[in-house]
C-alpha cells in the first residue's frame, strides 16, 4: 500500500526503507543473506 501511495505521500515508503537499511555493508553474512533472499524472491529454492 505504501508503494501505491508513494507518488502522493512518500513518507510511508521512506519510513519502511529507512528501517530496513543497514550500515553493515562490509559484513559478508549480511551480503550473502541478501543474495539468498533475492533468489528466494525470484522463485529459486536450490542454488
Amino acid at each position: 500500500m505504501a508503494m501505491e501511495r508513494g507518488p502522493i505521500r512518500d513518507i510511508e515508503i521512506k519510513y519502511l526503507i529507512r528501517n530496513t537499511l543497514t550500515t553493515e555493508i562490509d559484513n559478508r553474512e549480511v551480503y550473502m543473506k541478501g543474495i539468498g533472499h533475492s533468489y528466494y524472491y525470484e522463485g529459486y529454492t536450490t542454488f
